[in-house]
């Protein structure tokens, strides 16, 4: 424990598309140190190109942890994720004083550096009952069966969020206690410092991004990638933006153009959730780096580092 609480986690966080992977790799060697990857989609096996996971060169310049290591029908929660990068973290404290962990998923973040709440790994069989039951009576169905059952989250949740939904009833069913008093709200100690550095560009820089890589996914094959997947499109692995949007082109619903379209509206707005769920994170040093080039980024988080260990 002494030697933890000598190591600092520094966390690289921000939008889709901001700019990270670049910049986590100068950063990783800067601090000899491995990258954690905070992605619950690059987790998995299979799907590259959709979920723009660092290329093989970058890869191979430094090691990465938590991409590319499940395979797509394997459950995987945050709360799995905050065990197994604290063990790592821990397992690496001796020799790497440093640890880099960057990413842009919400949950995995808030589960490493403040910890979540301590509720029951869901069991297959009650999974696929609600998957069933959500199919067969549809979210107004299961929103009602929540507010008779859990009225206390009822009145939080956001009712169109059908995962948040069929999570509640979950744990309802499965504990016969309410999601509610699994909920306690409470920030974990960690024995080790953090910094959390935020990247973030003016929102039209952000979007044309966002667009541009669309279109460049689109050219590196992601039709052929989504293919290949497409008997599996029911897994929840799946249930992402890229992938959700060609389905529905091999479906024979939408024409290859209004999906693409849809991709990159659907990646936008993904990005604008994830920028108001950072700016309630008031431990988040924020970089612009509209205004800053790589080397600028680079004296701009050294500074911080300075000022974090003294």
């Amino acid at each position: 424990m002494a030697t933890l609480m000598n190591n600092t986690l520094v966390v690289l966080l921000g939008p889709t598309a901001v700019g990270k992977t670049e910049l986590s790799i100068r950063l990783a060697k800067l601090l000899s140190c491995d990258i954690i990857s905070a992605d619950s989609r690059q987790i998995y096996k299979e799907i590259d190109i959709g979920t723009a996971k660092p290329t093989k060169e970058e890869l191979q310049e430094v090691k990465h942890h938590f991409i590319d290591v499940l395979p797509l029908d394997q459950y995987y929660s945050a709360a799995q994720y905050e065990t197994d990068a604290l063990a790592l973290i821990s397992s690496q404290a001796a020799t790497q004083p440093y640890q880099l962990m960057v990413g842009g998923s919400m949950m995995y973040i808030d589960a490493v550096t403040k910890g979540i709440d301590d509720i029951p790994t869901i069991e297959d069989e009650t999974r696929e009952e609600m998957r069933r039951k959500f199919e067969k009576e549809g979210l107004d169905a299961l929103c009602a069966e929540l507010r008779l059952l859990d009225p206390e989250y009822y009145d939080l949740v956001d009712k169109k969020n059908h995962k948040r939904i069929v999570h509640a009833l979950e744990i309802c069913y499965q504990t016969g206690r309410t999601y509610t008093s699994f909920r306690k709200n409470q920030t974990k100690e960690r024995p080790f410092r953090i910094l959390k550095i935020g990247l973030r560009r003016e929102r039209e820089n952000l979007f044309a991004r966002i667009n541009t890589r669309v279109d460049q996914m689109m050219q590196q094959g992601l039709m052929d990638e989504v293919r290949r997947v497409y008997p599996r499109r029911e897994l929840n692995s799946l249930n992402t933006v890229g992938y959700k949007e060609l389905f529905k082109v091999l479906d024979g619903e939408w024409e290859l153009k209004m999906a693409v379209e849809r991709m990159k509206k659907n990646t936008r707005v993904y990005a604008k959730k994830q920028m108001t769920w950072f700016a309630h994170d008031t431990d988040i040093h924020w970089i612009d780096v509209d205004k800053l080039n790589i080397e600028q980024q680079i004296q701009q988080i050294s500074a911080l580092l300075e000022s974090n260990t003294e």
